[in-house]
């Protein structure tokens, strides 16, 4: 493309997307401020651009299941999508843009710091690197290979051991278990922790779930008692809104979220809250700098896309967050009715994705069809329904499933979806009457 061309090149991308915004901005300038689910989850429908997922041959699903990451977890507002577009469109400085959106992200959700990361798991490397640097007084680049003989121990309740303990190894950390408070309290007073971690997804409703045997505020008190950072995991923990401060707010010195569930903003980012001290540490571990974070960039598009998200969030009331999710759950549980042996049931986990969950429990030997062949008639269909993972399985975070429960997550509902999703869950059902 020679000279004379490219500004005009960029004056007519930058005059498209400009109109294309302002006619966003009047679209929802026109509707009520928030009506339903249909503002939280449609996505916008772009003027123009191709289709990939087509030209791919990647067949789009509707989603019954939640913002599960195998998934693609949620869909960007148009809010948002709006100011990730227009980040797109200009270059910055990369460090400038980190901490100035952590300064406003924190002051915002009502902490001392903040960092934008690479999801929750790269949350946890960054909290992990910060408390190994706090503890050690190290460089960044001396992990993990120059920490022999250093602090090196993050304590984690046997309960709470989970794939996500990499995120932690990565720094050159190791894991001590315990199991009862006694454990816990040997541990810290060893001398070798730089950080505790608690999943904040194993607690129930009553503050202790499965074999855990140590509270949230009772595992916190102890890591202060022995002067040891305490990090949180609540990345999948929104809504409610207000857990977005609640947890630094009862002291937890660091907490990760997830960026695209609940927070709805980009899938391959997230957010570290908490002291300032340890988010200042975590940004120098973080990219483009050369130690832990390197490899986990976040990208311009990502933190404006966060910065947004967050602002769209406490834009809302809980009570419009939950859009129309009820009134979801009541045109599926329409759609069943009448069936021989099913019966319809509505729950909120009380922690991890709090919104209403349809549990539709049914007797395959009254109804001829499994579980499993229900799922598998529902993933072949065209298109393909995912329902919640916890279909068909133990109870688990406050969701009551079993072996013939179907479990239909309809927060990630598209709309009209729920029609679909209901309509072809009483086909499976009654495939063999």
């Amino acid at each position: 493309m020679s000279a004379s061309t490219e500004p005009q090149a960029g004056f007519l991308s930058r005059r498209r997307f400009f109109r294309w915004a302002s006619s966003l901005t009047a679209a929802l300038g026109a509707a009520p401020l928030f009506s339903s689910a249909k503002t939280l989850s449609s996505p916008t429908a772009w003027s123009d651009g191709e289709d990939y997922y087509a030209k791919l041959g990647v067949p789009t699903i509707i989603n019954a299941a939640g913002t599960y990451t195998t998934l693609t977890a949620a869909c960007m507002p148009a809010e948002v999508l709006a100011a990730v577009q227009k980040a797109a469109l200009h270059p910055v400085r990369l460090h400038d843009l980190q901490r100035k959106a952590g300064e406003y992200i924190a002051q915002r959700l009502k902490c001392e710091g903040a960092v934008v990361t690479s999801g929750a798991s790269g949350a946890i490397s960054l909290a992990t690197a910060a408390c190994m640097q706090h503890a050690n007084n190290i460089n960044v680049l001396d992990m993990p290979q120059a920490i022999d003989g250093m602090k090196n121990q993050v304590i984690v309740q046997r309960a709470h051991r989970y794939g996500y303990d990499r995120a932690m190894y990565l720094c050159g950390a190791r894991v001590t278990e315990v199991v009862t408070l006694d454990d816990y309290k040997r541990a810290c007073g060893a001398g070798h922790a730089v950080m505790t971690n608690f999943f904040n997804a194993a607690e129930d409703e009553y503050g202790i779930a499965g074999s855990a045997q140590i509270g949230r505020e009772e595992w916190l008190r102890v890591a202060h008692e022995y002067k040891i950072p305490c990090h949180l995991d609540a990345a999948a923990d929104m809504p409610p809104i207000s857990n977005l401060w609640k947890y630094t707010a009862m002291g937890f010195d660091l907490v990760a979220f997830s960026g695209g569930k609940g927070i709805r903003g980009p899938q391959n980012a997230g957010l570290l809250l908490g002291r300032k001290s340890l988010t200042d540490l975590a940004h120098e571990n973080n990219n483009p700098e050369e130690g832990i974070g390197r490899g986990m960039k976040v990208a311009k598009e990502q933190i404006v896309g966060m910065v947004a998200a967050v602002d769209w969030v406490l834009s809302h009331t809980e009570e419009s967050m939950q859009g129309d999710y009820q009134k979801r759950v009541d045109r599926i549980v329409a759609a069943v009715k009448g069936i021989p042996s099913v019966t319809t049931e509505t729950v909120v986990p009380q922690i991890a994705n709090h919104v209403p969950h349809l549990l539709i429990r049914f007797d395959p030997a009254v109804t001829g069809v499994t579980t499993g062949q229900i799922v598998a008639a529902l993933r072949t269909a065209n298109p393909p329904i995912e329902l919640n993972p916890n279909t068909g399985q133990k109870p688990n975070q406050g969701i009551p499933a079993d072996a013939n429960t179907l479990v239909v997550g309809v927060w990630m509902l598209q709309p009209g979806e729920d029609a679909i999703v209901g309509r072809r869950i009483r086909t499976a059902l009654t495939q063999k009457a």
